[in-house]
């Protein structure tokens, strides 16, 4: 086996309880981590891409797996306001401080504190301190 798939395989190897201790967000972060990494290299880059998606992802994931659906159900059956946005709702977004509502995140989903929530064009969506937008709640 050439040593850089062995290299490879080692540091997949390690990354693996790092990733496993993250669960919160992890698989969205594997699945995307794989599909880049594969892309730019290969199935080598897909194993090594997962991995570190997978830990990426469950350092930013906010809400655990578990809890998206419930979060959902949380903002659904209060019948929050949709603000209309003007383009398209994505990650990284800095909403305006006028004419929409924030709330405050329930601590029954172990959220970090600074971080709050709102709908958008009909989604819910966490937001930090800034108003931008860091998960949209599908």
């Amino acid at each position: 086996m050439p040593l850089k798939i062995r290299i490879l395989a080692m540091a997949a190897m390690f990354a693996l309880p790092v990733a496993a201790a993250q669960a919160q967000g992890v698989v969205r972060g594997s699945e995307h981590g794989a599909a880049a990494g594969g892309a730019a290299a290969g199935p080598v880059g897909a194993v090594v891409g997962g991995v570190v998606g997978g830990v990426t992802g469950g350092v930013a994931g906010l809400l655990g797996v578990n809890d998206y659906p419930r979060f959902h159900h949380y903002v659904v059956e209060r019948d929050i306001p949709s603000y209309e946005y003007q383009g398209p709702v994505r990650v990284g977004v800095v909403l305006p401080e006028e004419d929409v509502e924030y709330y405050d995140i329930p601590p029954e989903y172990h959220v970090r504190p600074g971080y709050r929530f709102t709908v958008i064009d009909h989604e819910p969506v966490i937001v930090d301190h800034s108003r931008r937008v860091v998960e949209i709640i599908r």
